[in-house]
């Protein structure tokens, strides 16, 4: 049976339906807003996996037929999902993946396909709400409405779920995720928003969750099926109490050691002492080591938040607002346009600039706009297995590096100077070194550092820091820059970058079932702190950009020419700009606007390239001197050729002063001569002469000599 629900919501209609398709899913919802369509769809498997996880799946794909549009390249099918599609599935996954109660261990997936798109609305919240209510209307136990809404400002006004034209204007795009009682999740960007804008932000973005659960609750009334049977995945609980008994001392003083792979070296012996002694006891032991190292786990879990609690003590020594040491270094690869090398405590980010013309910008074939879009700023990080000491395969690049690459773009994109102004196809890459906690905000910091390296005019320079927080009932600890031990088993990662003014790119995950705004402003308000500091020390290193580009760097420079003149520039078949590419050694670009780009690798070839098509497309100028070559002679005088394809006459009573008898006697073909441009006519001839050129430059040399 098709149920449906229609509801207004911030200024649209907003429709939830059930019963039409996909009815062979576990749970499914078609979710409508505008002329935007998103079908959600959650399965689950009948029996747990092996697996020491929650394997739970949100694939998100969008269909190019949803804005009538066929695949471009070879194949004409979609491929595999793109950086749009990824992060959308990322943004899925991570509000409802803390609500699925503890040992759950079924194979869980929800699709999530864009069927119809009106290039004004993104479907990406849209999906979060459809997979709610996919989820909660199933046999999965998962009983907890989530929605998602995205929250902009134009002109000091909020508006809940801009539209793509809206956004344009907004000085901020932050995604907002949570229940109706918290909010769960948080990502995007803004235009150096202060903390306390960006708090009041999210404060509007809940009471719009709010209003979607409420919605939910209603939907699913009568709708909900009875959860699955499944018994959690829990280690024996007298296997339990036998290993807290026997390591939980060692544990405590392992967890003490500030170093990561000293610390980890003695886990690993720990956990090897444990199952020795076990097996000694019983070799049936030898059977549970996977569930001895999930109790370890648990144990060192444990002893890690109660001392952070009750002792206020980290793992590192740190205070619970205490940065770790930090150093940076520029310009540390010779041959690049701009580097930089940022580390903190044992996190490390190489961040390398590359400039780029306009032939480089990445094109992107979207569903969210009718026409081709393109990309003239790239962030790329990667995060090699060497960094955490592990030896494991290379793959293809991983969602969380896309995730975590896209974090540090939006973070760098609000700093950057206007194309107009800095006409560059600009790319960094950020490998991660060392990894031990917050790669990410090392990588922005380092995309700074480097960016300044490279000369780009940046508008001011930019950092990050990621905020904790260990939470157990009323007792609250947050953390500032945190390891990756307390983000792997504390409650929270809340990532904020930005500048001195403000904040450019905020991210935060929880583990627990939501944050209350007191909590996030306490976060927002030491990660201000934190950022100044790292600013201060980044600022000893490079505090502005260099005043000149690298060596190797294009140079690019930008011109205006009339768009009738595009076809003389270009010649027959192309000829003319090949030839000025050839003899300058610069790559000429130019579109229909007339707008030209040059680009070179030394600012000469760039200058002649400049010089050669100004020649070309400059209009004669009465009164100038021009120099050029003899084409033509007859017997009432000689053709000039002044300006490519341009010529006048230069009458044989104006050759020189004082009577001349035969043209050949004072120029002949071929020869280079200075002439001045006395008048054009009304057809558009034009009248030379060489004798006023040559008077006017006697006086010119005459009246320096007598200065």
């Amino acid at each position: 049976m098709i149920q449906r629900m229609e509801r207004p919501f911030a200024g649209r209609t907003l429709s939830l339906e059930t019963g039409r398709m996909a009815r062979l899913a576990h749970g499914s919802c078609l979710v409508q807003y505008g002329d935007t369509v998103v079908l959600c769809a959650a399965t689950v498997q009948d029996h747990p996996t092996h697996l020491p996880f929650f394997p739970l799946t949100i694939e998100y794909r969008e269909k190019q037929y949803a804005a009538g549009k066929i695949p471009g390249g070879f194949f004409k099918r979609e491929g595999r999902p793109g950086e749009k599609e990824i992060l959308a599935a990322r943004l899925v996954d991570r509000p409802i993946r803390p609500l699925f109660p503890s040992g759950f261990m079924h194979e869980t997936q929800v699709a999530c396909f864009v069927l119809s798109a009106d290039q004004e609305n993104d479907a990406d919240v849209l999906a979060v709400l459809g997979a709610s209510v996919a989820l909660n209307m199933s046999k999965i136990p998962f009983n907890t409405p989530v929605a998602a809404v995205r929250v902009g400002r134009i002109k000091g006004n909020w508006i809940l779920n801009p539209t793509f034209q809206q956004l344009e204007y907004s000085d901020m795009d932050i995604v907002v995720a949570g229940t109706a009682e918290a909010v769960t999740m948080v990502e995007g960007g803004a235009l150096e928003v202060p903390e306390e804008e960006i708090l009041e932000g999210l404060q509007v973005a809940h009471e719009g969750i709010k209003e979607l659960c409420a919605m939910q609750e209603e939907f699913l009334e009568g709708l909900r099926q009875p959860d699955m049977e499944w018994t959690p995945v829990e280690p024996d609980e007298a296997l339990r109490e036998r290993v807290e008994a026997m390591a939980a001392s060692r544990v405590e003083e392992a967890l003490n050691l500030s170093d990561k792979q000293e610390r980890n070296q003695a886990m690993a012996a720990v956990t090897e002492a444990v199952m020795a002694e076990l097996k000694a006891e019983d070799e049936a032991y030898a059977e549970y080591a996977a569930a001895v190292s999930a109790i370890l786990r648990g144990i060192e879990k444990k002893t890690m938040r109660r001392q952070i609690l009750e002792k206020g003590e980290r793992a590192d020594g740190r205070g619970l607002d205490e940065i770790r040491p930090i150093s940076c270094e520029v310009g540390v690869l010779p041959r690049t346009h701009g580097s930089a090398l940022f580390t903190r405590g044992q996190t490390q980010a190489l961040a390398v600039v590359t400039l780029g013309t306009s032939r480089d910008e990445q094109r992107i074939d979207s569903i969210d706009s009718l026409e081709e879009l393109t990309k003239s700023f790239m962030l790329h990080y990667n995060f090699p297995p060497f960094s955490v000491g592990e030896a494991r395969p290379y793959r293809g690049t991983s969602r969380r590096e896309i995730g975590h690459g896209n974090l540090a773009e939006r973070a760098i994109q609000p700093l950057l100077p206007a194309y107009d102004e800095f006409p560059y196809t600009i790319r960094i890459v950020s490998d991660i070194l060392e990894s031990n906690g917050s790669s990410s905000m090392a990588t922005v910091c380092g995309s700074s550092l480097a960016l300044m390296d490279a000369g780009v005019p940046i508008k001011a320079a930019c950092a990050g820091v990621a905020m904790g927080l260990i939470k157990e009932g009323d007792q609250v600890a947050v953390l500032t820059d945190i390891l990756g031990l307390e983000d792997a088993l504390g409650d929270m990662d809340f990532k904020v970058a930005g500048t001195r003014q403000g904040v450019t790119s905020i991210q935060m995950d929880i583990k627990i079932q939501g944050l209350t705004m007191e909590i996030l402003k306490e976060a927002l308000e030491r990660a201000h702190r934190g950022r100044m500091h790292i600013l201060d020390v980044m600022d000893q290193v490079i505090a502005e950009p260099r005043s000149d580009l690298s060596d190797y760097a294009p140079r690019i420079m930008t011109m205006e020419i009339n768009p009738e003149k595009i076809g003389e520039v270009i010649g027959p078949k192309g000829k003319t700009i090949r030839a000025i590419q050839e003899e300058s050694g610069a790559t000429i670009e130019i579109d229909d606007s007339g707008l030209v780009r040059i680009a070179a690798v030394s600012g000469e070839a760039g200058m002649r390239a400049r010089e050669m098509i100004e020649a070309i497309v400059a209009d004669p100028e009465v009164g100038r001197i021009y120099e050029g070559p003899v084409k033509n002679v007859t017997s009432f005088g000689a053709f000039i050729e002044i300006l490519p394809g341009v010529e006048g006459l230069c009458h044989i009573s104006e050759l020189q002063e004082g009577r001349t008898e035969r043209t050949e006697d004072v120029l002949k073909k071929g020869d280079i001569t200075k002439v001045k441009l006395l008048s054009i006519d009304e057809k558009g001839r034009l009248r030379l002469s060489r004798k006023a050129a040559l008077a006017e430059e006697a006086a010119t040399a005459g009246k320096g000599e007598g200065d």
